[in-house]
């Protein structure tokens, strides 16, 4: 990929590399395409070949999400569980047709307190339902933030709100980012989500923290989180 970046060979030669992965078990292996798929997918972004890159995050995903399933499998160890969980959020992302079904089925059981998601699958699945949500999506996992007596829950839940994507929608985040109901350290994080979770999100966020600059600035005193911020 760093060759493709530096323009010294073609991004298709990438594309092939990674197509030979779809038989790895690692999770370290895993973790690297997604990234690197996750950069190639913001550059197309902006152009005709979008569309085309999800089918192909999808082909080459659905292989090693078949293999690992829903649910832990006896003797499986920490790092199946993070793969799990990065497969599922790839493949949901991406829209695949029966991890898109399963995730809204589980999310349902679990707003209705029928079955709790496990710690593990509550990421995959909340980025899962809101990348293809509308307002009732967000408005439930903003309720399910209020509710939340962990912070951890809440900080879950901020991170991944930003993958919403009707512009109405995404603004409601970014205000959401600056009120009391998220603590000052996390706002970056809401804004970082937003930022990472859509060419609309992009441009949106951009544009909120030029028109509170002077707020954000104000808050963060030059500290290290003005930096991560500018960086996101």
């Amino acid at each position: 990929l760093s060759q493709a970046r530096a323009g010294i060979i073609s991004t298709v030669e990438v594309l092939k590399v990674m197509e030979a992965f779809v038989n790895e078990p690692n999770y370290t292996v895993w973790s690297d395409l997604s990234c690197n798929l996750g950069i190639l997918s913001t550059l197309l972004s902006h152009t005709d070949f979008y569309e085309e890159i999800q089918v192909f995050v999808k082909d080459v995903f659905s292989p090693i999400g078949e293999r690992l399933g829903w649910d832990p499998k006896p003797g499986e160890g920490h790092l199946d569980a993070l793969l799990r969980g990065l497969v599922l959020g790839k493949l949901g992302k991406a829209g695949h047709k029966a991890t898109l079904e399963e995730a809204r089925r589980r999310f349902k059981d679990h707003v209705e307190g029928k079955h709790i998601l496990s710690a593990d699958l509550r990421s995959p699945v909340y980025v899962t339902i809101l990348k293809h949500g509308d307002s009732t999506a967000l408005d439930t996992m903003l309720k399910l933030h209020k509710q939340a007596d962990m912070q951890e829950e809440k900080n879950r839940i901020e991170r991944v709100l930003g993958a919403i994507s009707q512009p109405e929608l995404i603004q409601k985040v970014l205000t959401f980012a600056l009120s009391e109901e998220v603590r000052p350290q996390d706002t970056v994080s809401v804004i970082g989500g937003v930022a990472g979770g859509s060419k609309q999100g992009r441009k949106a966020a951009w544009k909120f923290v030029r028109d509170n600059w002077e707020e954000l600035y104000n808050r963060y005193q030059g500290g290290f989180l003005i930096s991560r911020l500018i960086k996101v």
